[in-house]
């Protein structure tokens, strides 16, 4: 059964600003596992990482209908791909099924969460 559905729009030029101050917002955003993906990439592609996996924490929250700060915090949600590419999201706060789709185009990221029981 479908708990919720979420989507996002992410500017990538918000994320930008982020990247090349290095201000501290990916280790807040990001947990370890996704950190350690970020730092092998280069400014433009983590730029698109950081995005996209807000988008993705911020389309759970919806999909939950909680919103982020409320009862779930960025590092609660994280997203790894898988061998093929896939986006594989877990959360320590939902145990149901999370399925997640993320793409990107020259200016924004843009995800849908789906959470089933």
């Amino acid at each position: 059964m479908i708990i919720g559905i979420g989507n996002d729009v992410a500017e990538l030029d918000r994320f930008k600003e982020h990247v090349l101050q290095n201000d501290g917002f990916a280790r807040k955003v990001l947990t370890p596992a996704e950190l350690a993906v970020y730092e092998t990439l280069e400014e433009t592609g983590q730029v698109r990482f950081l995005a996209g996996r807000f988008s993705v924490k911020e389309s759970f929250a919806k999909a939950l209908g909680t919103g982020i700060g409320k009862g779930v915090a960025f590092q609660d949600i994280q997203t790894i791909n898988n061998q093929q590419g896939k986006p594989i999201t877990s959360a320590r706060i939902f145990h149901g099924r999370i399925l997640t789709t993320i793409t990107h185009s020259r200016t924004e990221a843009y995800t849908i969460v789906l959470l089933e029981d």
